[in-house]
């Protein structure tokens, strides 16, 4: 963790340990950047999942936060649609390429509904 982000923490600590329902922190714009996709991810009604110390996950622990079966994340691996290196005989995925799947998927599934509303609307199946 970089030196500013361990000042930020600290500032948070502190704050959490005053009384009251709201408190003013002094943050760096870094620490901001992160709050802010956190906040963003709620507020659109996306899980949040934090792992503390692990930038890589096993294929089942990236079957669990992509809510899908190990199965399912080995053809994503194979297929070279979610990348990942080998330690020994384990594999392991980095949570960025993780989020960065999540994301394509997501354009993906918002593409393919807007492709279908359209259809709907050119055969007049709309209420």
């Amino acid at each position: 963790m970089s030196p500013v982000l361990e000042k930020d923490a600290k500032r948070v600590h502190r704050a959490l340990e005053s009384d009251g329902d709201e408190s003013m922190v002094l943050l760096s714009r870094e620490a901001l950047k992160r709050i802010a996709r956190w906040l963003d991810a709620e507020t659109q009604g996306r899980e949040v999942v934090v792992t503390q110390g692990l930038r890589e996950v096993s294929p089942t622990e990236a079957a669990a936060v992509l809510g899908m079966s190990r199965a399912q994340v080995r053809k994503l691996m194979d297929g070279g649609k979610l990348p990942f290196r080998m330690v020994g005989t384990h594999h392991r995925i980095r949570a960025d390429a993780i989020r960065a799947w999540l994301e394509i998927e997501d354009a993906r599934q918002e593409a393919a509904m807007a492709s279908l509303m359209a259809l709907q609307n050119e055969l007049g199946l709309t209420e």
